[in-house]
């Protein structure tokens, strides 16, 4: 079983290490700087054999050069995103796999939040890395990507077992979670949801990972097809893509 450590950085970061305890292996994900990563393989007696980049923004890259300099380690990015993940090495692309040890890192297109994004899973460890794709409670801005593709990709993810760890890589879900209240006030998932935040969050504590069960039952991004949503939206008969599009602009004004 691989061992996953969350490393909380910056203001509402984590960077997370993943280790094979039988070959010795070790990956991180999104490392947006170096030194807390550096302490915790020296900590642990571990060594680094990749960098898992889900996208190209300096707060998931910012430790990339340096790590690689200090571990000999092997970048991994998406291929058509190379020139703007900083000294990638190995790039894939949807579908492609990477082991560490014996377990397979499976890498999924999910654009939306940039156009160049991708998840790693991790089947054996129901572990999904996203990035800033989908969020305990929301999901990414569209900075670069349009609604469309960001659907497409939640529904990727939706796709998955409900056992799945949402591994995401900020720790939004409180403001998250205001705003899927004001959309979906009588989800009795979401309410429960909100109490476990609340504890979690109150004890200094992440209320990272959450599963995929809970996104579906609570998260309003993967919720497009519910009655009591549209009827909030005002659009009860408009299709799933225009409900999305207006749940992400209402976020952002939110």
């Amino acid at each position: 079983m691989l061992a996953i450590q969350q490393l909380p950085v910056l203001n509402d970061n984590y960077i997370y290490l993943i280790h094979d305890p039988e070959s010795g292996d070790t990956a991180v994900v999104d490392p947006a700087v170096a030194d807390p990563v550096l302490k915790a393989l020296k900590q642990n007696n571990w060594s680094l054999k990749y960098i898992l980049n889900t996208h190209h923004h300096a707060d998931h890259v910012g430790g990339n050069l340096f790590l690689k300099e200090h571990t000999a380690c092997k970048i991994v990015g998406y291929a058509a995103d190379q020139k703007r993940i900083p000294g990638i090495d190995i790039k894939l692309s949807e579908g492609d796999t990477l082991t560490l040890g014996a377990h397979r890192i499976q890498v999924i297109s999910c654009a939306g939040h940039t156009t160049g994004h991708i998840a790693f899973y991790i089947a054996d460890t129901e572990a999904l890395f996203c990035g800033d794709t989908l969020f305990s409670l929301g999901c990414g801005r569209l900075f670069e990507g349009t609604a469309q593709q960001m659907q497409q990709s939640l529904k990727k993810f939706a796709a998955l077992p409900l056992n799945t760890k949402i591994y995401c890589a900020h720790e939004y879900t409180a403001a998250n979670a205001q705003f899927a209240y004001s959309v979906e006030p009588n989800n009795p998932a979401l309410l429960k949801m909100i109490e476990r935040i609340k504890k979690l969050r109150s004890d200094h504590q992440s209320t990272v990972p959450s599963t995929l069960a809970q996104e579906l039952a609570s998260n309003q991004f993967l919720r497009t097809d519910i009655i009591e949503i549209k009827q909030t939206l005002a659009m009860q008969n408009a299709p799933e893509l225009a409900i999305f599009t207006e749940l992400r602009e209402r976020k952002n004004r939110f």
